[in-house]
């Protein structure tokens, strides 16, 4: 059974925000295995906007529907531009281009900053939900990826479950940041928060 047009938009707009995200942390980190992640990403994105478009020609059954269907249209094109423009800065780290020292100036003056932290042994992000820890509401930090191993989580959700070892990568305020590098690191408890 095919996806809805509507569930397929959804996948685009996340996974088009999570691209961007993913491309500035390669960017900032240098990390060839962010930017690979983001051109993979990017492929996927434009295999949906395929899809919406084949979706939509099946649901048009009269004029009146093709013209609401153009809206979405539009928006799944929009949703591949995104996609198209985070895998041409993560083709930058690709090529081995080092980003601007005001790049990095500019990322750690933005309202969000990414960063990425690696859960170390007896810290208690480990082996607990993203759910039970609460991370976004106690750090103000939302963790977008994690790198485990050899493979990536996108977009993980309350009942991803952190293990030790994992890198996360992480949007959020300063403070938020410090608060998650030491929960990481086990220089703090969740109930130091």
């Amino acid at each position: 059974m095919s996806k809805s047009v509507k569930d397929i938009l959804i996948e685009m707009k996340n996974m088009s925000e999570l691209m961007v995200d993913l491309a500035y942390s390669a960017l900032l980190f240098n990390s060839k295995d962010a930017a690979e992640e983001v051109k993979k990403l990017e492929n996927k994105v434009n295999r949906l906007n395929y899809e919406i478009k084949k979706e939509s020609l099946l649901a048009a059954r009269s004029v009146e529907d093709a013209e609401k269907l153009t809206a979405l249209l539009e928006v799944g094109e929009a949703a591949e531009t995104i996609a198209n423009s985070a895998k041409d800065i993560a083709d930058l780290v690709l090529k081995g281009i080092k980003p601007h020292p005001v790049f990095k100036m500019v990322m750690e003056e933005s309202e969000e900053i990414i960063v990425r932290v690696t859960i170390e042994k007896g810290s208690e992000l480990s082996d607990n939900s993203l759910g039970r820890l609460l991370l976004a509401t106690r750090t103000g930090m939302r963790v977008i990826a994690i790198r485990r191993n050899e493979s990536w989580i996108y977009g993980p959700d309350r009942n991803t479950i952190l293990c030790s070892g994992d890198t996360l990568i992480a949007k959020g305020n300063e403070v938020g940041a410090d608060l998650l590098e030491k929960l990481a690191k086990n220089e703090i408890t969740m109930d130091d928060l």
